[in-house]
């Protein structure tokens, strides 16, 4: 976590240096077995040097059930793949037949879960308000948790501070 935390700090710093810096700089990386205080330094090391964390808490697939699902109750993450199988099936992509399975190197997972009438808007408000429900500095007690609605809002455009700096940005070229 503090690796990835790093890099994009690094990346961040080389492109200011040649004055052609980002707009917004983002760290993505799951609780997984790391301990809690390499986990949560991570997530302030981050916060500190102005680079977004898209962290969850335990896998990044928490934030594809959210398409599906109001989560609230913490889940293990060899769980994840199962729901999401079921409810990709459930709605009957590919016909619903068992030839889907979940994988997460797949690149067109957006795709699908769009496919099967998923609401990205719901999953962003879903996610969000979990996370809004706590309010503590102990990351790695947080769980359910994602902040992966943050950087899809960025990505999506519906971030309005990332939509004001770029228009700065082009006001004053």
């Amino acid at each position: 976590t503090i690796q990835v935390v790093d890099k994009a700090i690094e990346l961040k710093e080389e492109a200011e240096k040649q004055d052609n810096p980002y707009d917004s700089v983002w760290a993505v990386f799951d609780k997984d077995s790391f301990p809690p205080r390499n986990f949560n330094a991570a997530i302030s090391k981050a916060e500190n040097n102005g680079i977004g964390c898209a962290w969850s808490n335990e896998a990044f697939e928490l934030w594809y059930v959210y398409y599906f699902d109001d989560c609230c109750t913490a889940i293990s993450r060899s769980e994840y793949s199962k729901i999401i199988t079921r409810r990709v099936r459930k709605t009957g992509y590919k016909n619903g037949k068992k030839e889907y399975a979940y994988s997460k190197k797949d690149p067109d997972m957006r795709s699908i879960l769009l496919k099967c009438g998923c609401d990205e808007k719901k999953a962003i408000r879903r996610a969000e308000s979990q996370a809004n429900t706590f309010q503590d500095q102990k990351f790695h007690l947080h769980n359910p948790c994602t902040m992966v609605y943050k950087l899809v809002k960025q990505l999506v455009g519906e971030d309005k501070d990332l939509v004001k700096l770029i228009k700065r940005k082009l006001a004053e070229k």
